[in-house]
C-alpha cells in the first residue's frame, strides 16, 4: 500500500493508507525509521509488516498530513476505546518522527520551519487535550479506557516539548503567543483532572480489594495510572514557574477566577494513602501532593496578581480556598504526628517536598487575613501539641540542624515511546499479567542542614504571622486570638494529635512549653539573617512574652521560667552575623528616622497616638526597633503582613522603611522573603513589650507618621508582591564566578539577559532585572562589609555626667530590646565591643536592672583586653570579662543603658 501525492487517488484510499502507515509504524524508535530511511529513495520507504506484506509509505507526506488527520479521527470516531488506542499510535509516531528531526535534515526543516504543520501539530494538542477533557468516566476502576485516556494526556503535552523545544522558556512563548492559550490552559488542567478522579477511583478500589497476598497486576495498573497522572502534573508545575504563563494563567478566569484549579488541588490532596500502601505508589500519590502545591504556590507568588485576593472575592471561592487551606493543614498535622526516628526511608521512591511546601502555604495562609482566624480556629491545637512535646523530643525535631529523616525530591523523566508501548500492549483482551513499567527519576534533594533551617523558620513564622495585630486594620476580636487559643489548647489533652511523639506527663505542660519556647528561640536567632528576619523573630519572642503574662494571670504562674535559665545559643555564630539597622543607612535608601525620643508607655494616649511632645516623624516606638510587620497592607479583602522594600533584589534584602537591613547573604535561599512594594516612610510601629506591660491588650500600638494622603491611596492601591526563593546555591556560584571576568555586567543589558537566561536553566526563573537588582544590593553588601564601624559620635563640648564619671550617651535600646545587636561604649566614649541584649527588667543576680538603669549584655566581640574591669564587679558576676565568661560561658555583663547603642 503505497501513500503518495497522486491526484487520482481517494480520499478513502489515503485514509485506509494513513491508518495502516499509523498502526504499522508506531512501535518503529525514531533510530530504525533513520535507517529505512537512507536506503529509501525521495523519502518513501520500504516497510516489511509482520504479515509479510509489503509497504511503501511517502515519509514527508505523512509527516505533513499526520497532524490533521489525527484530529479528523477525533471527531469521527465512535468507539472511545478504539480511538484512543489509535490516537496513542498516531502521537507515539509523531514522538518519533519529531526525534527524527534530530537526525534528518528533511524532517527539520518539516517540524520546526513548516509554519503550516507546526501551527496543525498546536491545533492538534489543543482539541486533543480539550477533547480529553470533557470526558465522562464510564466503566469499572480498573477500565481500560481509564489507562488509555491517561496516557494520552500526558503523551499530547510531552508531544509539545518534541515539535516546540524542551526549553520551558520557548515553549511558554510559543503558547501565549496563540490566540487559543486559554483554551489550552483550560484544556490541559481540565484533562489532568479526568485523570485524578481516575486514580482516586481505581485506588479506592485497590485499597479496598487489596489481600494480604501482593495483587502484583493489580500494583503495577495503578502504578502506571499514578505514574501517567505525576508526569501530567509535572508539566503544568513545569510551565506555571514561568512568570510569564503564571501571569497569564491568573486572568483566566474559569481556571483561577472560578476555582478549578483549587478543585484539582483538593482532589489531589484527598488521595489517601494507607499503610498498607505499596512504597512506590505512596511516594507516586506522595509527590503528586507535592507537585500540586507546587502549582499552588506559584500562583500564590505571583508578583502581578494576588491569587488570594482574586479567590476571596467570591464567597464560593473563598470557601473552597479555605478548604484547601483545611487539606494542607490536615497533611501537615499528619506530618507533624510522624516521628522521623521511627520511620524507614525509602531512598528508591523519593516522596517529594510535600511537608516544606504545605508550610510554604501555611506561611502564607497565616499572612492573610481572609486565612488567619481561619488558621488559627484550625490549626492552633497541632502548633500547640507541637511545644507541649517532651524536651528532648521538640529538640531533636525543631531546634537541630541534623535531622534523622529529610524529604527528598524528584522529577519524573518521561517516555511517550516506552507509556505507549505499556499501554497498548498491556490492554489487550487476552493479556492475563501485565508487565511492570517504571520511568526514571531524577533526584531533586537539599542539604539536611538546610531542610531543617527552612522547616523551623517557617514554624517560627506561623507564630509570628499569626500574633501579628495591625491596629485600624485587622478586627478587634483578632487581638490576641492567637495567644489565647494557645493557652485554651494548653489545658486540653493534644497527645493523640501526634501520635509518633511522647510528651512529658510528669512535668506541667505550661513548663514544657515555656522551656521548648525559649529553645525555640534561642535556636531562631542562629537562623538570622540567613534563613530568619529579625521581626520574625521579635514577634515570637513578644507571642512568648504575652503567654508567659497570660500564664501568670491565669494562675499558672508556678510554671514561669525565669529568663536567666534562657538557653542561648553559640555566640561564634552570632559573631558573624551582620545585622545593622543603624540610622545612617536607613537614610541612605529613603528613610528618614530620628533617635529615640526615650518616652515611657505613658506618652502614648488610649488610642495609640503621640501625646504632645513626643516626634511624630520618628519611624520608630518606644520599641526602639522597627516592626515591618505592622505595615500591613489592605489589598481587596484581604491584609497581608510584609516588611516594605525599597530595593527588591534577589537576595530577598529588607530595608523596611530604611530602619532596618538584615543583611542576607545572597547565596543563602531564604523560605518566605520580603514583599516587594514602596517604601516611602509611612512606618506603622508594633509597641511591643516582652512581659514589661501588666495589659496585654497595650503591647500593639500604633504610631502613625506624617504622610501625603495621596501617598496614602497609592499605597493601598498597589498589588502585594512576594519574593521567595530565588536563585540556589547552584545559580549564585555560577554569577559569582562570571562576576570575575565581568565585574560590570549590572551595566550590560544584554549580558544580563544572557545570564538571567543561563541562570533561569539551573533553577527558578530569574529575570534580567531580577539578576540586576541582586547585583546592586551585591555591591551594597560588600561595600558595608569593608567600611569600617562606625566611630561612637560625643559632645566633648558640652559633656553630661553620669555616675561613672563620663560623658553619657543618649541609649536607644527598646524595652522589648532582649535579642537586639548593640554597640558597648566606655566612660570616655571609646569602643569597648559588641554584643546583643539579654535581658532589660526585673533582677538580675540581685541587683534591680531598672534602678540601675542597666542591661544584662552578652558580649560577643570584645575590643578591649580580657582582663578589663568590669562597670559593676561582684562576687556573682565577676569582676572581669574573662571572670564573667567563666561564671556564664559567655561574657554576661551588666552595662548602663546610656553606653549602649543598637547597631
Amino acid at each position: 500500500m503505497r501513500i503518495v501525492k497522486e491526484e487520482t487517488s481517494s480520499n478513502a484510499a489515503q485514509v485506509s493508507g494513513m491508518i495502516s502507515a499509523v498502526t504499522e509504524l508506531q512501535g518503529v524508535a525514531s533510530l530504525e525509521l533513520n535507517k529505512l530511511l537512507k536506503d529509501s529513495e525521495n523519502f518513501v520507504i520500504n516497510y516489511l509488516t509482520e504479515k509479510g506484506s509489503l509497504l511503501k509509505i511517502d515519509m514527508e507526506k505523512l509527516a505533513g498530513s499526520l497532524p490533521s488527520h489525527l484530529a479528523s479521527t477525533i471527531m469521527t470516531s465512535h468507539k472511545v476505546e478504539d480511538s484512543f488506542r489509535y490516537l496513542l499510535c498516531g502521537v507515539r509516531l509523531l514522538h518519533s518522527l519529531c526525534d527524527l528531526s534530530s537526525r534528518n535534515s528533511k524532517f527539520d526543516q518539516i517540524f520546526l520551519d513548516d509554519v503550516k504543520v507546526i501551527e496543525q501539530l498546536i491545533e492538534m494538542v489543543f482539541f486533543t487535550l480539550t477533547v480529553l477533557g470533557g470526558y465522562r468516566q464510564e466503566g469499572h476502576a480498573f477500565s481500560h479506557v481509564h489507562l488509555l485516556h491517561s496516557t494520552l494526556v500526558a503523551c499530547n503535552l510531552y508531544l509539545i516539548t518534541g515539535f516546540i523545544s524542551t526549553q520551558w522558556r520557548d515553549i511558554v512563548q510559543v503558547l501565549l503567543a496563540h490566540p487559543k492559550v486559554d483554551i489550552f490552559m483550560d484544556a490541559a488542567f481540565g484533562s489532568v483532572r479526568v485523570v485524578v478522579r481516575s486514580v482516586e477511583t481505581t485506588l479506592a478500589t485497590y485499597n479496598e480489594d487489596m489481600s494480604t497476598e501482593s495483587n502484583s497486576t493489580a500494583e503495577r495498573v495503578v502504578y502506571y495510572l499514578c505514574q501517567q497522572c505525576e508526569a501530567s502534573l509535572q508539566f503544568l508545575q513545569l510551565l506555571c514557574q514561568q512568570r510569564l504563563f503564571k501571569e497569564r494563567l491568573l486572568k483566566n478566569k474559569e481556571l483561577c477566577g472560578k476555582g478549578s484549579i483549587l478543585f484539582l488541588a483538593q482532589s489531589i490532596l484527598k488521595l489517601h494513602i494507607q499503610p498498607s500502601t505499596p512504597n512506590r505508589i505512596a511516594a507516586a500519590i506522595s509527590r503528586l501532593k507535592a507537585k500540586v502545591l507546587s502549582i499552588l504556590l506559584s500562583l500564590f507568588e505571583a508578583e502581578s496578581i494576588s491569587y488570594l485576593d482574586e479567590v476571596a472575592s467570591s464567597t464560593n471561592s473563598l470557601e473552597l480556598s479555605k478548604s484547601v487551606a483545611f487539606e494542607v493543614f490536615d497533611l501537615l498535622k499528619k506530618a507533624f504526628g510522624r516521628n522521623p526516628r521511627h520511620l524507614t526511608a525509602n531512598k528508591s521512591h523519593p516522596m517529594g517536598f510535600v511537608q516544606l511546601n504545605a508550610m510554604r502555604l501555611a506561611d502564607i495562609f497565616s499572612d492573610d487575613s481572609n486565612f488567619r482566624s481561619y488558621m488559627i480556629l484550625c490549626f492552633t491545637e497541632v502548633l500547640t501539641a507541637i511545644i507541649s512535646l517532651s524536651h528532648g523530643d521538640f529538640i531533636s525535631c525543631w531546634c537541630s540542624s541534623n535531622l534523622s529523616e529529610t524529604e527528598e525530591d524528584a522529577s519524573l523523566e518521561y517516555d511517550i515511546f516506552a507509556a505507549v508501548g505499556w499501554v497498548l500492549d498491556n490492554t489487550s483482551p487476552d493479556v492475563k499479567d501485565v508487565t511492570n513499567l517504571e520511568f526514571n527519576l531524577i533526584p531533586n534533594s537539599m542539604l539536611r542542614a538546610s531542610y531543617a533551617h527552612h522547616r523551623t523558620s517557617l514554624f517560627v513564622k506561623f507564630f509570628a504571622n499569626l500574633h501579628c495585630f495591625v491596629p485600624h486594620v485587622c478586627e478587634e476580636k483578632e487581638r490576641n486570638l492567637f495567644v489565647r487559643k494557645v493557652l485554651e489548647c494548653l489545658q486540653m489533652d493534644l497527645s493523640n494529635l501526634l501520635p509518633g511523639f511522647s510528651f512529658d506527663s510528669d512535668a506541667p505542660k505550661v513548663s514544657t512549653a515555656s522551656k521548648n519556647l525559649r529553645s525555640l528561640l534561642s535556636h531562631a536567632e542562629s537562623l538570622i539573617p540567613n534563613f530568619l528576619n529579625v521581626e520574625d523573630v521579635q514577634l515570637l519572642r513578644v507571642f512568648f512574652g504575652e503567654l508567659q503574662s497570660l500564664f501568670t494571670s491565669n494562675g499558672f504562674g508556678g510554671n514561669r521560667v525565669q529568663d536567666s535559665k534562657f538557653e542561648e545559643s553559640s555566640w561564634d555564630k552570632f559573631s558573624k552575623l551582620n545585622i545593622n539597622v543603624c540610622n545612617q543607612e536607613a537614610q541612605s535608601v529613603g528613610g528618614c528616622p530620628l533617635p529615640l525620643t526615650g518616652k515611657e508607655p505613658s506618652d502614648l494616649d488610649k488610642g495609640g497616638k503621640v501625646k504632645e511632645g513626643m516626634s511624630e516623624n520618628s519611624a520608630y516606638s518606644n520599641s526602639g526597633q522597627h516592626n515591618p510587620r505592622a505595615e500591613d497592607r489592605v489589598q481587596g479583602n484581604g491584609l497581608n503582613r510584609q516588611s516594605q522594600v525599597e530595593n527588591k533584589g534577589i537576595s530577598g534584602k529588607t530595608t523596611s522603611g530604611g530602619a532596618r537591613d538584615t543583611n542576607k547573604d545572597a547565596h543563602k535561599i531564604e523560605t518566605s522573603g520580603s514583599d516587594a512594594s514602596s517604601a516611602k516612610g509611612k512606618n506603622v510601629v508594633d509597641h511591643m513589650h516582652n512581659g514589661g506591660l501588666s495589659k496585654p491588650n497595650d503591647r500593639l500600638k500604633k504610631v502613625a507618621v506624617e504622610e501625603n494622603p495621596e501617598d496614602e491611596k497609592n499605597e493601598f492601591a498597589q498589588r502585594k508582591k512576594r519574593k521567595r526563593t530565588i536563585m540556589n546555591d547552584n545559580q549564585v556560584s555560577l554569577i559569582e564566578r562570571a562576576l570575575l571576568d565581568e565585574p560590570d555586567m549590572h551595566r550590560n543589558a544584554a549580558l544580563l539577559q544572557s545570564w538571567a537566561d543561563k541562570l533561569s536553566t539551573h533553577g527558578s526563573e530569574v529575570t534580567s532585572s531580577q539578576l540586576k537588582n541582586w547585583l546592586n544590593n551585591r555591591k551594597a553588601r560588600l561595600a558595608r562589609t569593608a567600611k569600617d564601624v562606625r566611630t561612637v559620635a560625643v559632645d566633648v563640648d558640652n559633656p553630661v555626667s553620669d555616675k561613672q564619671g563620663g560623658p553619657a550617651l543618649e541609649s536607644n535600646v527598646s524595652p522589648d530590646g532582649p535579642g537586639q545587636y548593640v554597640l558597648l561604649v566606655g566612660g570616655q566614649g571609646e569602643e569597648i565591643g559588641k554584643g546583643k541584649v539579654f535581658q532589660l527588667h526585673g533582677k538580675w543576680c540581685g541587683k534591680s536592672l531598672e534602678e540601675l538603669a542597666t542591661s544584662v549584655v552578652d558580649v560577643c566581640e570584645l575590643r578591649v583586653d580580657k582582663g578589663s574591669r568590669l562597670p559593676y564587679p561582684s562576687e556573682a558576676t565577676g569582676t572581669t570579662f574573662a571572670e564573667a565568661q567563666t561564671k556564664f560561658g559567655v561574657m554576661k555583663v551588666l552595662w548602663d543603658l546610656n553606653k549602649i547603642l543598637v547597631l
